[in-house]
């Protein structure tokens, strides 16, 4: 068990789920520390874990030819990192990189895809949580391209 289940149950993926699934979730999970500047993982790596950030701020980057490594979100404590472990081929799409020192949850995708496949119930839970973060980024997505995109005053 990692920093018991309440530790779990309090980060906004689980957060009101009921605690008696707090054992089986808590399982699968285990607390990691990334040091500023190292990567939690690389694009095409297996996506067969995702994180709960907890504390400290994490990086995505995409690499574009001629200018490599380009930033173009950051997350923070109380979000979750990854969502490439949902959908096959469970390959990260993205790398991503602790910019300051980071403190998460590392949640085992395999198993909880295991879980969700047993209870249909804690399955639809989870992807109405995850559909919402999902949009939200979506969002946030929007509004950085409304930026890049604008036209220029005149």
């Amino acid at each position: 068990m990692i920093e018991g289940e309440a530790a779990l149950l309090q980060q906004p993926l689980f957060a009101g789920l009921a605690p008696e699934l707090a054992v089986s979730l808590a399982d699968g999970v285990r607390a990691l520390h990334f040091e500023a500047g190292t990567r939690l993982f690389q694009e095409g790596g297996a996506a067969d874990e995702f994180f709960l950030i907890r504390a400290g701020v994490v990086g995505l980057e995409t690499r574009i030819p001629g200018r490599g490594a380009v930033l173009f979100a950051t997350l923070g404590a109380g979000e979750m990192l990854g969502v490439s472990w949902l959908v096959p081929p469970y390959r990260w799409c993205f790398d991503a990189r602790a910019l300051a020192t980071a403190r998460c949850f590392g949640v085992d995708a395999r198993r909880l895809r295991a879980l969700c496949d047993q209870d249909h119930d804690l399955g639809y839970e989870l992807l109405r949580r995850l559909s919402a973060q999902l949009v939200r980024r979506l969002h946030d997505t929007r509004l950085q391209m409304l930026d890049v995109y604008r036209s220029p005053r005149r």
